[in-house]
């Protein structure tokens, strides 16, 4: 409010100053124009019909903090940068969140993002390779950063399922299953990268830890 009023001021300063000159009308200010980058998921539709609450606003006393509000609605945006382009446009540039896996909640759907956000599902070509989580957001997120801590070839599991007995089983794009047990599985997924590299590793599909200190090969 503080600001706004400084503002105001200072505009009926500049405007009294120049007396000999026509005074801008402040309806020149009023926003006609929102334009959109970076927006490579969301189309600029889909952005704008949540936005129409701009339009005729002015543009000197616009506040961001409905706009913020708005945006943050939309769950694939990360972030935004917003600019006014005097007398009448505002820019925003648009920062998505990326994907890293499909969430398969009983009837549900959503992405994982790689901040482990949950974002709606739309079908996308994009993404449709991504991997399939059956569990939920939290234990996918303990667990997938585990995996990237020992270097686990994550681009090569298809599926992730989490049972109630607090394990995983992984399902690969070459269709080996990956049955861990539920405590100590680090061991277990560091016994399969090493065999991934014997000779004799496609004669198997199923690689069974389970047990603690057995390895069931089928």
């Amino acid at each position: 409010m503080k600001n706004r009023l400084i503002i105001a001021l200072a505009l009926l300063l500049l405007f009294s100053t120049y007396k000999l000159k026509k005074i801008p009308s402040l309806s020149k200010f009023s926003i006609k124009e929102i334009e959109l980058e970076n927006n490579h998921i969301l189309k600029d539709r889909e952005i704008k019909k949540n936005l129409t609450f701009i339009y005729g606003s002015n543009l000197f006393f616009l506040s961001t903090s409905q706009i913020k509000k708005t945006l943050k609605e939309i769950s694939f945006i990360e972030s935004f940068e917003l600019k006014k382009s005097y007398p009448d446009k505002i820019k925003i540039k648009i920062f998505e969140k990326k994907p890293i896996a499909i969430l398969q909640d009983k009837k549900n759907k959503f992405y994982i993002s790689q901040n482990f956000d949950l974002i709606n599902y739309k079908e996308l070509e994009k993404y449709e390779i991504l991997p399939i989580v059956f569990g939920n957001e939290k234990n996918f997120q303990v667990f997938y950063n585990e995996l990237k801590k020992i270097n686990f070839p994550i681009n090569t599991i298809k599926k992730y399922y989490f049972f109630e007995s607090k394990r995983w089983d992984l399902e690969t794009h070459s269709k080996i299953l990956i049955k861990l047990p539920s405590q100590n599985y680090n061991k277990g997924l560091k016994n399969f990268m090493e065999l991934s590299k014997d000779y004799n590793f496609d004669k198997y599909k199923v690689f069974d830890y389970r047990i603690n200190n057995q390895l069931i090969l089928k």
